[in-house]
């Protein structure tokens, strides 16, 4: 007996043709429905041997049909829609930045993640810039209301990060929504913070502590605004010669960077290096100084929105705050900051 000879079965109805065998007692028989049957060498009876085509077109070894997965069975899926927001209608883009251990921040890498917190799909070009120019390291496409992996390096590399770049473009799929700008920030990591554990805080967008630096927030590039010396020198020339009390001389800036959210981390690790030897009281009285200081600098611009970073702790810091805007800044409208950015942390001031 061998492949392609015909055969019927002896203890029951059927047959068909010899497919192959296992081992030296059992043949196998492809039926009439196509399956192949195991059956005893002895319980088959040959009826009409193989010629030679057919042994031929018999030798590659013949797989049933692979039944109809369930999976193939069910109702195609419907189209993926991503779960939008009031606020997502506005681009919020954030680079994070987290270790990855947290407890030993002398050699621990990093990892960094590109966090979308809009309703619109980016396709972006994360880069950082080396003595020949720009190097791209990663580059791709981020979906509304989403954090996406992007690296992981270690304190080497630190110094070949200094400055980065995030460009992408804002859009959604299947429906109509609001142009939005092209985008092409540069950032300049301060890499002092990578060794330092209060610099990595608590977030809206990492269960563990990690390091934000804002792209865009509700549409506005977190670019640091640049001034020409020529439009210095006008603006100069303006004041000199007007007597008015408008801000017609500085009307030449745009007004997206004239409005630009100023923020200021209290934080006393932020404002200096070494603490040794402060006491409680000496550390609120510095916090509550670099306070005024920004007050005071920024009374005469109406409109400015000025975020102070307290942190959440005791309380007793932003107490301080509420207590100097009550009494000092009486002018000032403050309300609690942004909670989706900042937490409970923050307190936004406006100038009137």
């Amino acid at each position: 007996m061998k492949i392609g000879d015909k055969v019927r079965f002896l203890n029951t109805t059927g047959g068909g043709i010899v497919k192959g065998f296992q081992g030296k007692d059992i043949v196998l028989v492809e039926d009439e429905d196509g399956f192949d049957v195991p059956v005893l060498i002895r319980e088959v009876v040959l009826i009409e041997p193989a010629n030679d085509m057919q042994v031929r077109q018999s030798a590659k070894p013949v797989t049933p049909p692979a039944p109809v997965s369930a999976a193939k069975q069910e109702k195609p899926q419907e189209d993926y829609h991503p779960e939008e927001t009031k606020e997502g209608e506005q681009l919020s883009v954030f680079l994070g930045y987290l270790p990855l251990d947290i407890k030993n921040l002398s050699s621990s890498g990093y990892e960094c993640y590109l966090v979308n917190d809009s309703n619109y799909y980016l396709s972006y070009n994360y880069m950082s810039r080396n003595r020949q120019g720009w190097v791209s390291r990663n580059v791709g496409v981020i979906e509304p209301n989403t954090k996406l992996f992007l690296e992981e390096f270690d304190k080497t590399d630190l110094n070949g990060l200094e400055r980065i770049c995030l460009q992408f473009i804002a859009y959604k799929t299947d429906k109509p929504f609001s142009l939005k700008n092209t985008y092409s920030v540069e950032i300049k990591l301060d890499a002092v913070k990578f060794y330092k554990l209060h610099s990595f805080r608590e977030n809206d967008y990492f269960e563990d502590n990690a390091i934000i630096y804002p792209v865009v927030r509700r549409d506005l590039s977190e670019k640091e605004m640049t001034i020409s010396g020529e439009e210095i020198e006008r603006a100069m020339r303006e004041k000199s010669h007007s007597d008015s009390k408008t801000q017609s001389h500085i009307q030449f800036l745009p007004q997206r960077e004239k409005r630009a959210i100023l923020e200021v981390d209290l934080h006393i690790d932020e404002l200096i290096d070494n603490t040794n030897g402060l006491s409680p009281a000496d550390i609120l009285d510095y916090q509550l100084t670099k306070f005024r200081e920004v007050m005071d600098e920024n009374k005469r611009n109406k409109g400015q929105k000025i975020v102070f970073i307290h942190g959440k702790g005791n309380g007793v810091l932003k107490s301080a705050i509420l207590k100097e805007l009550k009494t000092t800044y009486k002018s000032a409208y403050f309300q609690d900051a942004s909670f989706r950015e900042y937490g409970y942390g923050a307190t936004m001031i406006t100038i009137h």
